[in-house]
């Protein structure tokens, strides 16, 4: 048996004939599962452990098999998630059926298709991380337990056993504050609000978007508790944020500690770094410690970055603050690893030089494109990490934005590249370390079987793979579909640097040269609009016969969201075309086009909830107390995606619109007013400046002007608009939005490339 049946006695007191009878009930309805694994097949599709076998075999190799015994596929593995590694493998190749962000439950046949031949997978990378600081803020600031419980199903599924869990790591904060002398009110100033925590955790910035209520704190402590619990239990080694040196930037006047000025950060006043030889720092690392291990317990990993996006400080001694930091990591657990991100500076070499190997390990956030650990890129270290143990990580996405994107080839490039002498010598792991979760999920699935294949690996091959696993069909329309896109925009070649997705026109900032949408996404064109349109309209064309597939269904709507954006940018060009050329009538009638695109592109959104904009709104005011509490976190929920900070962060800091997303709700209430404000302005100016100035310049207007003056307004300009003041009246506003899905994808979908046809 799989599972058993918890049975629950109870007592009711009768009075029969003057006599009082005490009557024993039981009930047997609450299913204890056997293991991990079965309660996790158990929440895909109810029954479905009663078709599994599982065997936990004690091995040093980390391995996972699939065989049958009569008619229950056997997964046995050497851990509880190699073991759920196995089974997700075996839905996907042998019962085509893919479990995805976008669907985490599935009806399995009555009878499973048999496994033919035993299979044997083993993999030498037993370290398996999840999770970038940002995907915190970007993804899951308002998750409650059943959405984490769903992530925590996915990342077994997908090999993961190190998982980052920083939830409710600004309580330990609290408590440590509150101990050190600050006042609830300080301590309200110092932490940030629910969507800005990461970046507040990293040491970038200080209070935006709180003070945090009381209630957030114990809601996130009682979170995490459950989090971490079923990460033990699946036998997870959870990463928890250890001391960095972080202090408040008036700690020095506050507590009169010998602390270096953390200066600011894209606008953003940051906290202040306590100097490791500051008498006091043992114990404020130590309190630390205390509060982190009384709330949450002692980790094997700990995660922390010191002087995280900061340039190089000669007055910084890197190998006595890393020493001293380790040391402090060691009183909390003797067995303690330090888990560094590889990212721009970080870890400083002087640092690394200081510390004993094995004593920590680095996860190379962007192994795909700029890898740190010797392979060539922009940022490579030609000696690579030395002696340090480090892990390969799939980055992927940049800010949570939404887009078709990646790089298959060059993934696979430097994962093979990586896993050859030199590089493979210190090499112990693979990680998924995106900025934001939920979005092209055929990366991580690539990712997540890279390290179990051995041998070479076929892109075309795997892909083919993929297709039949994601539809559960071999069907050669969908897999030219893919044939096409994964040899596109699936395949961002080396030499390009973008963070993330080719970024839609419809979400950027309108300006006479619109080309990316936020101020470092570094894009530059690689593929064929084409490509993409023709990729959309076969995925419509079979839309009848896989109408009811979900992940069908999902990436119709993303691939048909694709190319209308990737045809609204050439619109866009259409448009300014027509103003630089003088062309009234064009420009009005290629402006009104690219805004009916845009609002067909709202159109098509709304029809799945997770491009919805209300599915953000909905989260973030459900985990609201009150009214206030409500509205508290609906406005960090408004400005994350838009504007970011105040203004001067948003525009001299250059964080707005950062974390745009192509959402339903955001297009036409957010986007749309930008471009349509926009579109007027310049047909205002081609209608009214033609010969104003001149008009003005006879009239004496420009009589105090001077040479240099009168040249500059010769000279060709768009309008001056201050977009913030436009923009931050929509992140005052509340409600009116909701997750629902309206309309049907597979319609609208149909309505998109029939427009685009015309």
């Amino acid at each position: 048996m799989s599972k058993f049946a918890k049975t629950t006695f109870f007592a009711m007191k009768f009075r029969f004939n003057n006599t009082f009878l005490i009557v024993l009930f039981y009930f047997s309805s609450i299913l204890v599962y056997a293991n991990p694994v079965d309660a996790l097949l158990e929440r895909i599709d109810r029954g479905a452990s009663s078709k599994f076998k599982t065997e936990l075999i004690r091995s040093p190799q980390d391995f996972f098999e699939l065989d049958m015994e009569g008619d229950s596929v056997v997964v046995r593995g050497n851990t509880w998630v190699n073991i759920a590694t196995g089974v997700n493998w075996y839905l996907k190749h042998h019962a085509g059926i893919h479990l995805s962000w976008n669907g985490m439950e599935a009806k399995l046949p009555d009878k499973l298709p048999p496994v033919v031949k035993s299979e044997r997978y083993e993999t030498d990378l037993p370290l398996r991380y999840d999770f970038n600081y940002c995907t915190f803020s970007y993804s899951m600031p308002f998750w409650d337990w059943e959405r984490w419980e769903k992530e925590i199903d996915w990342m077994a599924l997908h090999g993961i056993n190190m998982p980052l869990a920083m939830v409710g790591i600004e309580s330990v904060w609290r408590n440590m504050l509150l101990k050190l002398g600050y006042s609830e009110k300080e301590i309200g100033e110092f932490i940030a609000g629910p969507a800005f925590l990461a970046w507040w955790a990293m040491n970038n910035l200080e209070g935006w978007g709180g003070p945090l209520p009381s209630s957030w704190y114990s809601r996130q402590e009682q979170l995490q508790k459950q989090i971490l619990q079923r990460m033990n239990e699946l036998g997870m080694s959870p990463v928890l944020p250890g001391y960095s040196g972080m202090m408040p930037h008036d700690a020095e006047t506050k507590l009169g500690l010998n602390v270096s000025d953390g200066g600011k950060w894209n606008g953003y006043i940051r906290p202040s770094n306590l100097s490791h030889v500051d008498p006091r720092f043992d114990e404020i690392a130590d309190l630390y410690y205390d509060e982190l291990t009384n709330l949450y317990g002692t980790a094997r990993f700990y995660s922390l970055d010191p002087f995280h996006e900061s340039h190089d400080d000669a007055s910084i001694d890197y190998a006595g603050a890393g020493i001293k930091l380790m040391d402090a990591m060691k009183r909390a657990n003797p067995e303690a690893v330090w888990v560094v991100q590889g990212w721009t500076e970080n870890p400083r070499p002087e640092m690394m030089e200081a510390l004993t190997p094995g004593d920590l390990l680095i996860v190379d956030l962007f192994s795909e494109c700029r890898p740190m650990w010797g392979a060539p890129s922009v940022w490579r270290r030609e000696n690579g990490y030395g002696q340090h143990d480090w892990a390969f990580c799939l980055l992927e996405n940049f800010g949570g934005n939404v887009g078709l994107h990646g790089r298959m080839d060059q993934l696979i490039h430097n994962f093979e590249l990586a896993k050859q002498p030199p590089y493979n010598k210190h090499l112990k792991g693979y990680g998924f370390t995106m900025e934001g979760s939920g979005n092209n999920p055929v990366m991580f699935e690539l990712m997540s079987e890279l390290p179990w294949i051995q041998g070479h690996i076929e892109k075309e091959n795997w892909v083919k793979e993929y297709v039949k696993a994601r539809y559960g069909s071999d069907d050669e329309t969908l897999q030219e579909v893919w044939k096409i896109l994964s040899e596109s925009i699936y395949n961002c070649p080396a030499g390009n640097n973008q963070q993330g997705p080719h970024e839609s026109i419809f979400c950027g900032r309108p300006s006479l040269n619109n080309f990316q949408v936020k101020s470092w996404s570094k894009m530059r064109n690689y593929y064929d609009p084409e490509e993409t349109l023709k990729a959309a309209r076969l995925m419509n064309s079979v839309a009848d016969r896989f109408k009811d597939n979900n992940n069908f269904q999902y990436d119709l709507v993303d691939i048909t969201r694709q190319a209308l954006a990737d045809q609204g940018r050439r619109q866009y060009l259409k448009t300014i075309a027509d103003y630089n050329s003088f062309s009234k009538t064009d420009f009005r009638k290629n402006a009104d086009k690219f805004l009916e695109m845009l609002l067909l592109q709202d159109k098509l959104l709304a029809t799945r909830s997770e491009f919805r904009l209300g599915s953000w709104i909905e989260d973030a005011r459900e985990r609201g107390n009150s009214p206030e509490e409500k509205d508290l976190y609906e406005w960090n929920a408004r400005v994350q995606i838009t504007t970011w900070g105040n203004r001067e962060c948003a525009d001299n800091g250059g964080l707005r619109d950062y974390a745009n997303k192509e959402w339903n709700g955001l297009l036409r209430d957010f986007y749309y007013p930008r471009w349509e404000f926009y579109f007027n302005a310049l047909a205002d100016q081609m209608e009214h400046n033609s010969q104003a100035d001149y008009d003005a310049l006879g009239s004496g207007n420009f009589s105090n002007k001077t040479a240099d003056e009168l040249f500059a307004l010769a000279l060709p300009s768009g309008p001056v608009i201050d977009w913030y003041a436009i923009e931050e009246p929509w992140t005052l506003k509340k409600g009116g939005y909701t997750g629902n899905p309206e309309g049907d994808p597979i319609a609208v979908a149909a309505e998109v490339i029939e427009f685009l046809s015309e």
